[in-house]
């Protein structure tokens, strides 16, 4: 879902001085601040926020995680963002979650009149058919992603593993391999190849057919996001239930 929660997005810049942002073996790092003491009054913890300059509309996007923040108050999310007021160019959650807690949520947020059917080829589960951001809570349509060691902790001690996209006018797809005991294809696991042929890839986690939502009209060309932020509407809401300590609350900022 958009993204509000408790968070100080830091410059480009600034990132940099601070080493929220760098390069280390071949991998690019990004992190929060997790050393200051914040006041509950404050801004929120400096964190970081990358988007793409360009947009895209059909396209495959794969992303080779090694590891991912975690721990309670934690809200790390890679995802798509359309054009214009939101949620009218529509939203796609590749990666998401909160509060350490299993499992991964795919998920798609749109304007009115957009669902998707209850069976379709996915190995995922689905938590929602009705992708209309206004209602629900604006749960979107989401998949829970089944294969193992998909987020969180789990993920991280596994090595991490790859996450891929592919939006066409006809659907949405999103696959998980896990490091360790995946079956990561060979033109999305980082292994030099001159093409990518997603049909070979398998059954996607999540599966977006158009049969009962126009892609093309509820998603416009999309920005790539990968963000940090914590507490908020989602990870502060669940705080309690997910076995965290005390409370997380404060500012919601985007």
């Amino acid at each position: 879902m958009m993204s509000i929660g408790r968070s100080n997005y830091v410059t480009g810049d600034q990132a940099r001085s601070l080493g929220l942002a760098y390069t280390r073996s071949g991998s690019f790092i990004l992190r929060a601040d997790n050393t200051t003491t914040l006041s509950s009054s404050g801004n929120g913890r400096n964190s970081f926020r990358i988007i793409s300059n360009n947009r895209y509309g059909t396209h495959v996007s794969v992303f080779d995680l090694r590891h991912m923040p975690q721990g309670c108050g934690t809200w790390p999310a890679i995802w798509e963002l359309g054009d214009g007021v939101w949620p009218e160019g529509g939203e796609v959650d590749i990666v998401e979650g909160v509060n350490d807690q299993e499992p991964n949520a795919s998920s798609l947020h749109t304007s009115p009149g957009c669902t998707m059917p209850q069976s379709r080829p996915e190995t995922g589960t689905p938590t929602g058919l009705d992708c209309d951001a206004y209602a629900d809570g604006n749960a979107g349509c989401g998949v829970h992603t089944n294969t193992p060691n998909n987020y969180g902790p789990e993920f991280n001690d596994n090595g991490g593993g790859w996450y891929a996209i592919e939006r066409t006018p006809t659907f949405i797809k999103i696959w998980f391999w896990p490091r360790s005991g995946g079956d990561v294809p060979s033109d999305a696991g980082g292994i030099s190849s001159s093409s990518i042929n997603t049909d070979a890839w398998g059954t996607p986690t999540a599966y977006f057919p158009n049969t009962e939502c126009d892609i093309d009209s509820k998603f416009s060309p999309s920005y790539i996001i990968i963000n940090l932020t914590f507490c908020g509407d989602w990870a502060g809401a669940v705080y309690g239930s997910s076995g965290c300590p005390g409370t997380c609350e404060g500012t919601l900022r985007l």
